[in-house]
């Protein structure tokens, strides 16, 4: 861990020369990139010069909440400037509002010092329940959840209200890390997950069982980074994740903190990047056991009225120009790096967090005064900016990827040099666009150069995530790409036993065309969620009330891709082989493709990419023998990856064994050509024997 002071300059005006190198038509709106990096200098400052910096500043967890000594002494902090009064009850004093008083400072803090009841023995009990009991101005007492609290547990038989629980594992039950963090990833395969889905029962699944079923499964398939979602402590199981009531505690539904990071750790043995799925653009409106009105007041943490509430969400929203503020959040951030050895986030919701409309009812052009007008929320934009900043800082290695579907101009440009600092952007438009083929279109008036135009369409030398579907696309009322392309038939004809159909045809062909083509012209880095590689049936339903609180839909069944009789393990096999050929290659890393072929009668796409050559025949009917395609290097190739191999479900019409020799003949803007026999619906990987 460094923790060298960042390099964005604090004082003087930014530099605007590379911006203007790396895209001159944001010229016109430099006086909005330098106004927010104004005040993201001026932050940075105050910080400095207040707080000692991101590496004191960002280290609140351990002053505020509770800490332990090693004499068994304990003390807690905690910012609540509205109260008058302030007690710590549980168990321990048996809710007494009496005998514990705190002492408040002048800045609203909190505090109490409460020493061991005998030498190295804390006066709290590991694992009881407490609260803070405050009176305040016209709501007289109230009792809350600690904001910083590290455990909360939920127990539905008595209410759906969360207790806190103070977490102090004696030695012999605290995890001890034992694999350091992998080396930072150039080519980024995130294998997008939520524990509580992860099992084929009808329940929660748990972190134990993840980290024993789940994770060697990850690990087989090729992807070296896992994405986990709904670890931040939620109320509402259905919400995945999104309503999150206690920042610093890890979800008690899989298990316990120690779990998490076994969980965690045993992936980095495997090589495995860990990123955590954060939520600091809202927050959940419970009070029993959330942050909302926790001093009495709505604006506390939050804007106060209608600016602090997002109408979609039914949700509080952060007030990042408040100093407390920022420090519970980047602190929170450093908490989950330090404490569970995440290597970075997946920051969940940034459009809201950059526009004051929080892209409600509003579309985006790509008209650059949608991005550095009225319509931009620069607290926002500064938060990210100190988050990212603070992340590099401390963290050099660390990785994080924005949730925007709005497109801003320099969200993965560093912040140094004016950007907001984000080193991958997730490509939103991408699922959009192959749900609206499979809703909207026929095969065969299937637009190349608009698909080609999606892929290809991201901002230079600022990096995407492409994927061609999500969490989102799961969920009940939409379908996965394997439901579009193969509907009901997956329930009676995806047994090797069974007639393969048109349909079963057809869908299995396209999943494995669709997924690499994504792949490998999409971005820099890819992204699956769970159960998708392998065209996983049905939708994820959580329990709920509309659904007579059924688990029925909210698990994965493995059962289905492990029976060597049904069709998923093809759409698994070219999954994997899609994840080990891009480890060999490195296409991800590489600039992007070179796109030599769209052609519209035929269907056929053909480019380069890390000296690959990709070929995909999307007709319906027609394949084509000696096709000719373009190739910038000349040489000998050979096929490292056929969609039609056996293997994959494919009905082997291509021989493996064959070579192609190049000819020193301009075609389609390449110096030389080769000719391939290229059949319907099937995807062709060729690499320089060479390299083989």
């Amino acid at each position: 861990m460094s923790t060298s002071t960042s390099t964005a300059t604090t004082a003087g005006k930014l530099d605007t020369q590379p911006i203007i190198r790396m895209d001159p038509y944001l010229k016109d709106y430099l006086p909005g990139i330098e106004k927010r990096w104004e005040l993201f200098a001026k932050w940075k400052s105050t910080i400095d010069s207040a707080e000692g910096g991101y590496e004191k500043f960002s280290r609140g967890y351990e002053r505020f909440g509770f800490q332990v000594f090693s004499d068994g002494t304990i003390s807690y902090h905690e910012w609540a400037p509205n109260a008058v009064k302030a007690t710590l009850v549980g168990d321990f004093n048996n809710w007494d509002r009496s005998s514990h008083q705190m002492e408040r400072d002048q800045y609203g803090v909190w505090n109490i010092t409460i020493p061991p009841k005998a030498p190295g023995v804390p006066a709290i009990p590991h694992d009881s329940k407490v609260k803070i009991s405050m009176i305040v101005p016209s709501l007289g007492r109230i009792e809350r959840l600690p904001a910083w609290i590290k455990r909360v547990t939920q127990d539905l038989a008595v209410s759906p209200a969360y207790d806190a629980r103070f977490w102090n594992p004696p030695s012999t039950e605290t995890y001890t890390f034992k694999n350091s963090r992998p080396k930072k990833l150039a080519s980024l395969r995130i294998y997008e997950a939520h524990v509580g889905i992860s099992t084929p029962e009808l329940r929660v699944g748990t972190y134990k069982e993840f980290t024993a079923n789940v994770l060697p499964r990850i690990h087989k398939l090729g992807y070296n980074a896992i994405q986990l979602m709904a670890i931040m402590e939620h109320a509402y199981y259905a919400s995945f994740g999104y309503q999150i009531n206690s920042f610093f505690a890890a979800s008690s539904r899989y298990g316990t903190p120690e779990e998490l990071k076994e969980l965690i750790d045993t992936a980095h043995g495997m090589g495995i990047t860990v990123l955590l799925d954060v939520v600091h653009s809202h927050a959940s409106k419970n009070v029993l056991d959330g942050l909302n009105l926790f001093d009495g007041t709505d604006h506390q943490y939050f804007h106060e009225g209608g600016k602090g509430r997002h109408e979609l969400w039914d949700s509080r929203l952060f007030n990042y120009g408040h100093h407390e503020v920022l420090r519970f959040l980047l602190s929170n951030l450093r908490f989950w790096m330090e404490e569970y050895q995440f290597d970075g986030f997946r920051f969940d919701g940034v459009t809201s967090m950059m526009y004051v409309h929080h892209g409600i009812g509003t579309g985006f052009s790509g008209g650059y005064h949608e991005y550095f007008g009225d319509n931009v929320d620069l607290e926002g934009v500064v938060y990210l900016m100190l988050a990212n900043d603070m992340m590099h800082t401390i963290y050099p290695n660390s990785i994080t990827i924005a949730e925007d579907v709005s497109g801003m101009p320099l969200l993965c440009v560093p912040v140094p040099i004016g950007g907001v600092g984000f080193d991958y952007r997730l490509s939103m438009a991408v699922p959009d666009m192959w749900i609206k083929l499979l809703k909207e279109k026929q095969d065969e008036d299937w637009d190349m150069g608009n698909i080609v135009h999606t892929l290809t369409n991201r901002r230079w030398k600022e990096k995407s995530i492409a994927y061609a579907e999500s969490h989102d696309q799961a969920l009940v009322g939409d379908k996965t790409l394997a439901f579009w392309l193969m509907d009901k038939e997956m329930y009676t004809n995806m047994s090797d036993l069974t007639e393969l159909t048109p349909v079963i045809s057809r869908g299995l062909a396209l999943h494995k065309m669709i997924r690499l083509l994504v792949h490998s012209l999409g971005g820099e880095g890819y992204l699956n969620f769970e159960g998708n590689e392998f065209g996983h049936p049905e939708w994820l339903d959580f329990p709920r009330e509309g659904n007579g609180n059924s688990f029925q839909y909210a698990r994965r069944q493995w059962n289905v891709v492990d029976d060597n009789m049904l069709r998923y393990k093809y759409l698994n096999n070219f999954d994997a082989a899609i994840q080990h050929l891009e480890e060999k290659y490195h296409w991800l890393e590489a600039d992007p493709g070179y796109v030599s072929l769209k052609h519209e009668g035929d269907k056929v796409i053909v480019f380069e990419r890390a000296g690959l050559l990709f070929i995909f025949n999307f007709h319906h009917t027609n394949s084509f023998t000696d096709y000719r395609v373009g190739v910038e290097v000349p040489g000998d190739y050979k096929i490292v990856l056929s969609s039609d191999d056996k293997q994959y479900g494919g009905w082997d019409r291509v021989s493996l064994s064959s070579t192609f020799v190049t000819t020193a003949l301009e075609w389609n803007n390449r110096k030389n050509f080769l000719q391939v026999y290229i059949p319907s619906r099937v995807a062709l990987v060729l690499a320089p024997t060479s390299t083989i």
